[in-house]
C-alpha cells in the first residue's frame, strides 16, 4: 500500500523561516546588546525594593513600640527624642594602626559613649524616672539606631547600584540581604523584651549567677556591676555580674581586677559564663566547656578578665550557653533557660573536680541581666 506525505498545513515553510528569523533576532538581541543585564537589574531591582519596603516596616514598627514605652516613661514628644538620639550618635574606633595603649583608649571612649547616651536619656526624661528602666530605654534607643543605620546603608548600596546600572552589585545585595532581614527581625523583636524588662538569651550568664546565689546581697563593686558571696560544698564563692534588673552588661572585667587586688590573688580559680553563638545544627540551649574569657566584648573587658588572672597565675574555665543570634537578643526560650540550668550544673562539676574545700572561687556572669536581679 502506497502512503502519500503532505504538508501539515498550507505555508508552513513560510512559517519556519519566520520561526528562524525570530529566533535568531532574540540570540543577536541576547548576545550583542545589554538586554539580558538590563532584565536581571529589572529583576533585582524589584525584589530589593520590597526588602526595603520590608525594612522601613520594621522599622517604623520598632519606633512606633519604642515611644509608646518612652510616653509610659512621662515623656513629652518621643519621636524627637529618637529622632535625635538616632541621628546624633555614633562612635568612631581608635587608631589601630599604632596599637600601643589601644585597649586603654578604646575603653574610654567607649565609657565617653556610655555616659553620653546617660545624660541624653535622664535630660529628657522626669527626674523620678526608674533607673531601671533608664538602663532599659538605653538599649531600645540602640535597637532603634542599629534598624536606621541598616536601613540608610542598604538603601546607599541600592541607589548606587541603580546609579552606576552595576547589575552585579544589585545581584550581590539581593542574595545577602535575606540573611540580613532574618537578623534584622530579632533586633526589632528585641524592643518587647527590653520594654516589658524580662530576660533574653543573652541574659544567661547573669542568671547563672542568681541560679547559684538567688537570696545573697547584691554588693557593687564598680559602675553598674556587683558580686555576691556565696558558699558551696566548703568552698567560698564570689559571683559577678551586671547589676540587674536593668538592662546593662555591666563591667566584669574591671570588678574582678578589682576583685582579686581585695583578695590579694587568693584565688583557686575563676569561671566565667556566657551566651555564645550556635553552628546550624546545633541545638539551642547546649553547653560547652572551654578553657579563656568567654566574653562577647570588644575588647576592654575581656583583655583585664585576661590580665587578671595572668597576673595571679590563676587558672581560667569558660562555661558557653550556645544559641542563634535570634534567641541571644529576644525573649528567654525554654530550651535557653534549660541550658542556663545545665550551666549551673557543669559549674557546679568544675568546682568539684578542680578546687578543694576552703579554696576561693570567683564566677563571673557575662551577658546583659535585663530581668535579672
Amino acid at each position: 500500500m502506497m502512503f502519500q506525505t503532505t504538508p501539515p498545513y498550507p505555508g508552513s515553510s513560510d512559517w519556519a523561516t519566520i520561526a528562524w528569523i525570530i529566533i535568531s533576532l532574540f540570540w543577536i538581541l541576547l548576545l550583542f546588546t545589554d538586554l539580558l543585564d538590563r532584565s536581571r537589574l529589572m529583576r533585582y531591582d524589584r525584589f530589593v525594593r520590597i526588602k526595603l519596603n520590608d525594612l522601613e516596616k520594621m522599622m517604623r514598627e520598632a519606633r512606633e513600640a519604642s515611644e509608646k514605652y518612652i510616653r509610659d516613661l512621662g515623656a513629652k514628644e518621643p519621636n524627637k527624642i529618637l529622632e535625635g538620639f538616632i541621628g546624633n550618635f555614633f562612635i568612631i574606633e581608635p587608631v589601630s594602626i599604632e596599637p600601643i595603649d589601644i585597649i586603654k583608649r578604646m575603653s574610654h571612649l567607649i565609657r565617653v559613649r556610655d555616659n553620653k547616651i546617660r545624660a541624653y536619656i535622664s535630660e529628657r526624661l522626669p527626674e523620678n524616672t526608674d533607673p531601671v528602666k533608664k538602663m532599659n530605654l538605653a538599649i531600645i534607643l540602640e535597637i532603634n539606631w542599629t534598624l536606621d543605620l541598616y536601613y540608610r546603608y542598604i538603601r546607599h548600596l541600592y541607589l548606587s547600584s541603580k546609579k552606576n546600572n552595576n547589575w552585579i552589585l544589585l545581584m550581590q545585595l539581593a542574595m545577602v540581604l535575606p540573611i540580613i532581614m532574618r537578623e534584622l527581625e530579632a533586633v526589632k523583636r528585641a524592643v518587647e523584651p527590653f520594654s516589658k524588662g524580662i530576660p533574653v538569651g543573652d541574659s544567661a550568664g547573669p542568671m547563672v549567677i542568681s541560679v547559684l546565689a538567688p537570696t545573697a546581697e547584691r554588693i557593687p563593686i564598680t559602675e553598674e556591676t556587683v558580686y555576691s558571696k556565696a558558699e558551696f560544698e566548703n568552698r567560698i564563692l564570689y559571683l559577678i555580674k551586671a547589676e540587674g534588673p536593668g538592662g546593662t552588661v555591666g563591667r566584669p572585667g574591671e570588678a574582678l581586677e578589682k576583685l582579686l587586688e581585695t583578695l590579694n590573688g587568693k584565688v583557686a580559680r575563676v569561671i566565667t559564663v556566657d551566651a555564645a553563638l550556635k553552628f546550624e545544627g546545633e541545638a539551642s540551649g547546649s553547653v560547652a566547656e572551654g578553657v579563656g574569657a568567654a566574653i562577647g566584648d570588644p575588647g576592654p573587658e575581656k583583655i583585664s578578665i585576661e590580665r587578671s588572672v595572668a597576673k595571679y597565675s590563676i587558672p581560667l574555665d569558660a562555661v558557653i550557653i550556645k544559641m542563634s543570634s535570634r534567641e541571644a537578643i529576644t525573649e528567654m526560650s525554654k530550651e535557653i533557660y534549660e541550658g542556663v540550668l545545665k550551666a549551673v550544673e557543669k559549674v557546679k562539676e568544675i568546682i568539684r573536680a578542680r578546687t578543694k574545700p576552703g579554696d576561693t572561687v570567683v564566677i563571673i556572669g557575662v551577658g546583659n541581666t535585663v530581668g535579672v536581679k
